[in-house]
C-alpha cells in the first residue's frame, strides 16, 4: 500500500499563513474597527482560514471533483437560500413599513 506523503514545508507555510490571518483578525480588533468593515473582515479571514485548513490538513485539495462537490456545494446552496430569505425579509420590513404607517 503507497501513501502520498507531501512537503512538511507545505504544511509550515500554511501554518505560517494561518497565523499571518489570525494576527490580521487580532488586528482589526486592535484597531478598534467598527461596524460593517469590522465584521467583514472578520469574517473574511474566518473564511480563508477555514478554507485552508479544509484545502490542505482535511485533504480536500486532492480529492476527487465529485467529492469535493458532495461536500461544499450544500453550504454553498445553503449560504444563497439564506442571501435570498435576507432580501426576502427586507422586502417585507420595507412593505410593512410603508402600508401600516
Amino acid at each position: 500500500m503507497s501513501t502520498q506523503q507531501h512537503p512538511i514545508g507545505l504544511y509550515l507555510k500554511i501554518w505560517l499563513l494561518l497565523f499571518v490571518l489570525s494576527a490580521m483578525s487580532y488586528a482589526v480588533d486592535y484597531m478598534h474597527l467598527q461596524g460593517l468593515l469590522r465584521w467583514s473582515l472578520i469574517l473574511l479571514f474566518m473564511t480563508l482560514k477555514a478554507g485552508l485548513i479544509i484545502a490542505v490538513f482535511m485533504h480536500m485539495a486532492w480529492e476527487r471533483l465529485a467529492l469535493i462537490y458532495a461536500i461544499l456545494l450544500p453550504p454553498l446552496l445553503l449560504l444563497v437560500l439564506v442571501g435570498l430569505m435576507y432580501a426576502e425579509a427586507q422586502y417585507t420590513w420595507l412593505t410593512r413599513l410603508l402600508f401600516f404607517r
